[in-house]
């Protein structure tokens, strides 16, 4: 008796073990049911004991070691599934695919993205939205460029620090030529603050800057950055902003820095890739090496 595993006696075992009976087994797998005996039997020599009770009178159930030994080769046989259908799947693929968080892709990726274009014309990008606490499916996706208190640990992937979270007050150029000076808290407060979610970021900021805990004043809560962006821009009020997002903004004009005193710098934006051997590695690669070439914007 060989020690090699009979695999194709164990997947008409699992079948018939899953589905219930050997004739069910044989519609499965398009055999019939004299070849799911054979291979039944097959498996039952190589083991040396019997998987299924064939008492008289009723139809054969499996014995306690045959229960143990089909619940292992299902999951296993499942998992294999998958990883063939996510391999197919990625290698029918010609587009490498890239999950970008929305502040980031607004602001910072798509108005680069022309020059990533001039250099490698021949790797087409398809771009979709990353979402905070969202699970990165690398079956689905290349890239994921996310935002994370903490370096984050993602199971099949590594993470990399793109740049910094090191957030300032930010308000438009009209919005400071109507308002302003606005250097002091005090002064920011009457003009009017925007907040991004809740209150907590504007209250690490006056901690920082004034030594004390000031409850900051209530104004509109908008709950993306995108929607926090094109408020502060539309001289709304004053906002705090991660610098490094709104780079280009700020070496525009079209946003001003109010102060040098920064918080949030422990959050970063990380980029991340799998751990494991892909068939777009060399792809991978190449985007990863482009975006870091690009510098890491805004305060270190």
């Amino acid at each position: 008796m060989t020690d090699q595993i009979p695999l194709n006696a164990l997947k008409t075992f699992e079948s018939v073990a899953r589905t219930g009976g050997f004739t069910r087994a044989a519609d499965e797998l398009y055999v019939t049911q004299s070849a799911v005996s054979h291979q039944v039997r097959l498996l039952e020599d190589w083991i040396g004991a019997p998987l299924f009770d064939r008492g008289k009178g009723h139809a054969p159930q499996l014995l306690p070691h045959g229960q143990a030994l089909a619940g292992v080769l299902t999951s296993a046989f499942s998992d294999i599934s998958a990883a063939c259908h996510r391999v197919r799947s990625r290698a029918e693929r010609s587009n490498l695919v890239i999950a970008v968080i929305p502040s980031v892709a607004t602001c910072w990726l798509i108005p680069r993205l022309s020059g990533f274009r001039a250099v490698h014309p021949g790797l087409p990008l398809r771009l979709l939205y990353a979402f905070h606490g969202q699970a990165i499916d690398f079956g689905e996706i290349d890239i994921a460029i996310i935002y994370a208190e903490q370096p984050p640990v993602v199971p099949g992937g590594t993470a990399k620090r793109l740049f910094s979270g090191a957030s300032a007050p930010i308000c438009s150029r009209p919005f400071l030529d109507l308002h302003g000076p606005l250097e002091m808290p005090e002064q920011m407060f009457a003009a009017g603050l925007l907040h991004d979610t809740d209150m907590s970021g504007w209250s690490q900021w006056l901690a920082k800057s004034t030594g004390r805990n000031i409850m900051p004043p209530e104004g509109p809560v908008l709950e993306d950055f995108n929607l926090l962006r094109a408020a502060t821009l539309a001289g709304q009020g004053i906002s705090l902003c991660p610098l490094a997002i709104i780079e280009d903004d700020l070496s525009s004009g079209r946003l001003v820095q109010l102060s040098d005193i920064t918080v949030l710098g422990d959050h970063a934006y990380y980029i991340v890739t799998p751990s494991d051997g892909q068939p777009s590695k060399h792809e991978i690669e190449v985007f990863e090496g482009w975006i870091f070439d690009q510098g890491s914007p805004g305060t270190p």
